[in-house]
């Protein structure tokens, strides 16, 4: 256009390598001005067109400075440099500009999203596994605390059953000690846990308190001490007689379901919640999927998802 015809020349490589050089120059061009306006992290819509800007008209300028000291080489100046061809040149470098830092700038902001993108993730990732890792030392001494009053009641009731405690205690808490390193657990580890837990439980009450599991042999996995965490809960809450049991249902499906009939104890001392908020959170973190509680009429039960790949 800028001749006003074309010719075989306008389709040989040398005609195609003098547009690349161009190209390469209003890169460079726009690399600069990235470099030096833009200093925060986030996209900026008023940066980003002062770049724009910018380079469109150093790259303009740069490209007729070149043709003017190439017109000046082989004196072509006044064929080149005419009102009317300087128009259509002006109008050439601009709009070639235009296109290709358009493109450009949306392949760099898009590819610096990408990395900004993963490094959140990865810092969220480390962020989360701190946070898991903190919840799990609160709740482990939890586990401890309690089974040790449990101990030191059942020493002055009965001692020949305050030694079998101990005994089933250890036993569990070489559980404990290794699932505290793991984020999830098999189902059916949990499960047998549970089972073993209930034992202490059964030493204290009897049959004041009842454990059915309904298992379908699901795989998935859960956090660590779900289940001993929500027969603990219901244990604490509610009171369980020969005569009006409580009983603790789970069943496994597509989820895992813990219920329990409700007769809540008068004098119960107050609990903060703490290992059952902990509880939610290390599910909130490791799933996103949260865990459900309701309460109809008079059973009290929660939903806990179970999450099918242990690398979630």
């Amino acid at each position: 256009m800028a001749r006003q015809y074309i010719n075989a020349y306008t389709f040989t490589p040398e005609a195609a390598l003098a547009t690349l050089m161009g190209i390469g120059i209003l890169f460079v061009i726009i690399l600069f001005f990235i470099r030096k306006w833009q200093k925060s992290d986030g996209f900026n819509t008023g940066t980003m067109l002062k770049i724009l800007g910018s380079s469109l008209f150093m790259f303009v300028i740069s490209m007729l400075l070149i043709g003017f000291l190439t017109a000046l080489a082989f004196d072509t100046v006044e064929r080149n440099f005419n009102p009317q061809t300087l128009t259509i040149s002006l109008f050439s470098h601009f709009l070639d500009g235009f296109i290709y830092s358009s493109f450009f700038l949306a392949y760099y902001y898009y590819q610096d999203n990408i990395k900004k993108q993963q490094k959140l993730a990865s810092y969220n990732e480390a962020l989360s596994e701190s946070k898991i890792n903190q919840l799990k030392k609160q709740l482990n001494p939890h586990f401890l605390f309690n089974n040790l009053n449990v101990l030191d009641q059942l020493i002055e009731e009965d001692k020949d059953k305050a030694s079998d405690f101990l005994n089933e205690f250890a036993e569990i808490y070489r559980y404990v000690l290794q699932s505290t390193d793991k984020e999830l657990v098999r189902i059916e580890e949990e499960i047998v846990f549970a089972r073993q837990y209930f034992k202490l439980i059964h030493y204290k009450y009897g049959n004041a308190y009842q454990l059915k599991i309904e298992n379908k042999s699901i795989n998935g996995f859960i956090v660590p001490m779900t289940l001993q965490l929500l027969l603990e809960n219901a244990v604490q809450h509610n009171l369980g007689t020969k005569e009006n049991p409580v009983c603790i249902e789970i069943k496994t499906e597509a989820d895992i379901f813990v219920s329990n009939n409700i007769n809540l104890k008068r004098n119960v001392k107050p609990t903060s919640g703490r290992a059952l908020k902990n509880l939610k959170e290390q599910y909130g973190l490791l799933s996103g999927k949260p865990i459900e509680i309701n309460q109809i009429d008079n059973i009290f039960s929660v939903r806990v998802p179970i999450i099918n790949n242990q690398n979630t």
